[in-house]
């Protein structure tokens, strides 16, 4: 894992700016508690933070290699899960390796193969690579954007980092947010390449980018294509469940305490009962961890989004696969500590979060860590494999705009813009912009000739998902556990399962009648049969009405403040209106809303941003 942080200037001298660089990486310490590095030269200063997690002692950074025509030097985060192969292919054609580290796989690799070392390697990654020989910069981002990296250009080069915090701690920067950074902020449609900064931007999942004297130059090395599928149903599961077996397998490497997330949902409990038996074989016992809430299981009701608590079903996995299992229980107050909104505000650059979401996989991860460095989850399968409850109605899916938003309550148009001040609301005209982002994602979308309607709507459906919304909830992974030094693998997103199960007939996907019926046939023969049948359920959420009672009372305090600077953005008049509500009965829209002025609140007092709202 990691985080990494680099300027490169051909116009100055940046051989005195070692300051500035670790000021940049600097900010990313939690991303990387155990070790700091830094590389600086004439055109190019590199940082890096890192987190040990293969090969403990070898795998220091910045990484360099010394050619007959100029050094090069490489910064990197993530994992490369077939590092071994590579090694074994690269030693075979010559190279010399002095670690075990897939590190110095990626840096060999990228000596053998330039910048198609994008073809050959597979993971999670974020990597920046300064090759004296050409004087150039390449900016790398893994296929599905699992880890992030965002850059700046400058009048003479280019500013980069794995968050944007590192970016904004260079003198260069002007901490700006205008009306198109905002737009995007609220209509919350993870408009590629967007980073809410002015000038600022996000390097879109499976592209490259070079910089050298003769400017910029992106490339697209990986999007989803659609191909014939032509397998049985049983060869098509027998499939996907060789991929996944194949998948955890390989993200179980580790020198560092490992672990995996579990729900007791289907996606997790897959995850849980595949590490397991790998994990058996190695004579090792699988840990797993779940978040639960003071009282939930005692008092649950359901509710639209979820039909039973997960408790049961979490210790129905635990007992199947005998793991060493852990509950962290929290307290609604946990969730609403302005300590806690700071830290998730603060990991995540932004103030468009997921409100107790994330509190709650913040805490949760926090407690992880004391136990473990590396977890497995199950994230991103109800995005693979079809399993969100829109994907089964149709009046839904045309409903002409993300489908997500008609469900969703926190996502309702209505929900990101009530609160917004009025002025900027029209200026801002976020029905308008969602739209058009709607019909940009359409246009990306390739199909086959011949398709059914009903399969061009399904295969639609499928790439916005895994081109928009799973974008978003990969960020708020990744942010939240590097926040605490935890390093979360998702075996659901390697892009072979993801390419594989994207060109697979919905006729198929649906095999059994039921949601994600290609993961429930795969992993049946491993799981509890509650957990096969049990219903798609999504992460949990306190129902006590004393959460949304303690964020009517800082709110309120908030609206007290004659000056506070939210209400630059935020509607005061609205505020005052809700925090008068019962907070028994408030809709959860309405408290998604709090938990977004109290965001945008924590956001604009560590930041003052410059507001461009002309």
């Amino acid at each position: 894992m990691c985080g990494i942080a680099g300027w490169v200037s051909f116009g100055a001298d940046l051989t005195h700016q070692g300051d500035v660089l670790d000021a940049m990486t600097g900010t990313m310490a939690c991303r990387g508690p155990d070790g700091r590095g830094t590389y600086v030269r004439a055109h190019a200063a590199l940082g890096h933070r890192r987190l040990a997690v293969i090969d403990l002692p070898g795998g220091a950074q910045p990484m360099t290699a010394g050619t007959p025509a100029g050094e090069v030097c490489l910064v990197y985060s993530g994992e490369v899960y077939n590092f071994r192969s590579l090694r074994d292919r690269l030693k075979a054609l010559g190279h010399p390796f002095r670690t075990e580290s897939d590190t110095e796989v990626v840096l060999r690799a990228y000596l053998e193969w330039g910048e198609s070392v994008v073809d050959h390697i597979e993971g999670m990654y974020a990597f920046a690579i300064w090759d004296e020989r050409d004087q150039k910069l390449l900016l790398v981002r893994d296929r599905m954007g699992i880890k992030p990296l965002f850059y700046h250009p400058t009048p003479d080069g280019v500013l980069f980092g794995s968050e944007p915090k590192a970016i904004l701690a260079n003198p260069l920067v002007r901490k700006a947010v205008d009306t198109d950074g905002l737009r995007e902020l609220f209509a919350q449609t993870k408009t590629p390449g967007w980073a809410l900064w002015k000038g600022m931007h996000e390097l879109v999942p499976g592209t490259l980018l070079v910089v050298d004297r003769a400017g910029p130059r992106h490339r697209t090395y990986w999007y989803l294509r659609a191909a014939e599928h032509t397998d049985s149903r049983d060869d098509t599961i027998e499939r996907v469940r060789d991929l996944l077996t194949g998948i955890v397998d390989r993200q179980l490497i580790s020198d560092v305490p490992q672990c995996v997330l579990l729900s007791g949902g289907l996606d997790s409990s897959a995850i849980t009962a595949l590490a397991a038996e790998r994990l058996a074989l190695r004579g090792e016992q699988v840990r797993s961890f779940s978040v639960d809430f003071v009282g939930q299981e005692e008092n649950f009701v359901p509710d639209e989004m979820r039909d039973t608590p997960d408790s049961p079903f979490v210790r129905d996995v635990a007992a199947h696969v005998r793991s060493t299992h852990r509950d962290v229980v929290l307290d609604p107050a946990d969730l609403s500590d302005p300590a806690v909104r700071q830290a998730t505000v603060g990991a995540r650059d932004i103030p468009n979060g997921f409100g107790d979401l994330d509190s709650s996989l913040y805490l949760l991860f926090k407690a992880i860590r004391e136990h473990s460095t590396v977890a497995l989850s199950g994230e991103s399968a109800d995005e693979v494999f079809g399993g969100y409850p829109w994907f089964h109605h149709p009046q839904l899916l045309r409903g002409g705009t993300f489908p997500w938003m008609m469900v969703i309550p926190p996502l309702s148009l209505a929900a990101r813009t009530d609160h917004i001040e009025p002025g900027l609301r029209k200026r801002l005209d976020v029905e308008a912009y969602t739209a058009d982002q709607y019909a940009a994602a359409l246009a990306d979308v390739e199909h086959l000739d011949g398709e059914s309607e009903q399969d061009r709507l399904m295969r639609t459906t499928c790439h916005l998902h895994l081109t928009r919304f799973v974008r978003a909830l990969l960020d708020r992974k990744d942010r939240l556990s590097m926040a605490v030094g935890l390093e979360v693998r998702v075996p659901f997103c390697d892009h072979r399962l993801v390419e594989y199960v994207y060109n697979t007939p919905w006729a198929l996907k649906t095999c059994d009648g039921r949601e994600k019926s290609l993961l429930r046939q795969a992993a049946a023969p491993v799981l509890p049969r509650s957990v096969v049948e049990r219903v798609k359920s999504p992460f949990p959420s306190p129902q006590s009405p004393g959460y949304a009672a303690f964020l009517q009372q800082q709110v309120k305090e908030l609206v007290a403040e004659r000056d506070a600077q939210v209400f630059a953005l935020v509607d005061r008049g609205w505020a005052q209106q809700v925090v008068a509500q019962d907070p028994a009965s408030m809709p959860v829209a309405v408290r998604g809303g709090l938990e977004r002025v109290l965001d945008l609140h924590v956001w604009m007092e560590r930041h003052s941003p410059e507001l461009l709202l002309d």
